[in-house]
Formats: C-alpha cells, sequence, structure tokens
C-alpha cells in the first residue's frame, strides 16, 4: 500500500497515493479499496484526506469504482483536498461531487492543501 497517515499542523492527514499510476487502472482500483477500509474504520466525520492523482489517468473503467468509493466514504470524510487534477480530470471530479455529494477542493501543490486540510 502506497498511501499513509501524514501529520501536519498537529492534525492526522490520510495521503492517499495514487500519484504516477499513469493507465494502471487495476493498481488504482487495488490502492482505492485498501484506503476505503481505512477510512471506513475511523470516525463519522473525521478524517482530512489529502488524494494525489498526479500522472494518473482517470479513465470510464475507473470512474464508478471511485464515485462507489466515494459514496461509502463519505460519512467518515471531514474534507478532501485533490492534487493533480486539472482540464477533463477536473469535469470528471466535478462529476464526481455531483454524484456523491462529497465535495472536492482542487490544489496545484502539497503545501496549499494540507494548509487548508488542517484550517478549522
Amino acid at each position: 500500500m502506497r498511501s499513509e497517515w501524514i501529520e501536519y499542523n498537529g492534525k492526522k492527514i490520510l495521503y492517499q497515493d495514487f500519484s504516477q499510476l499513469f493507465y494502471n487502472s487495476a493498481a488504482v482500483k487495488a490502492e482505492l479499496a485498501e484506503v476505503q477500509e481505512i477510512v471506513k474504520a475511523q470516525p463519522q466525520n473525521s478524517v482530512l484526506v489529502l488524494t494525489d492523482m498526479r500522472d494518473t489517468n482517470v479513465d470510464a473503467d475507473l470512474l464508478p469504482v471511485m464515485n462507489a468509493a466515494s459514496a461509502a466514504t463519505k460519512a467518515y470524510v471531514k474534507k478532501t483536498a485533490v492534487l493533480g487534477v486539472t482540464g477533463i480530470k477536473q469535469k470528471l471530479a466535478d462529476l464526481l461531487t455531483m454524484i456523491t455529494g462529497q465535495p472536492l477542493k482542487y490544489f496545484d501543490d502539497i503545501e496549499s492543501a494540507k494548509r487548508w486540510l488542517t484550517q478549522e
């Protein structure tokens, strides 16, 4: 598993590392399944999530799996910051937000994302 808990400003953030998986949707699905179990083991409305999608493609095969995972973990997630989502990937992420109701905030750099996540 590539994802891990990190600490920033005294708070725990679940860093979901899907970066540099390019077109390997099987690897994304496997990581997503493991991360989903971690999130669902936490108290509701408590998890700060930093999702790194840099250099990873989201195709039609992956979108329904991501929708299902987002819906399954929505009750546990307090805030989600996303790296590496621009252009068509942002349109797909916006669609994910509309379907699941789980809002995402997009960032270009990891430090800004961590700062936003740990702000009250």
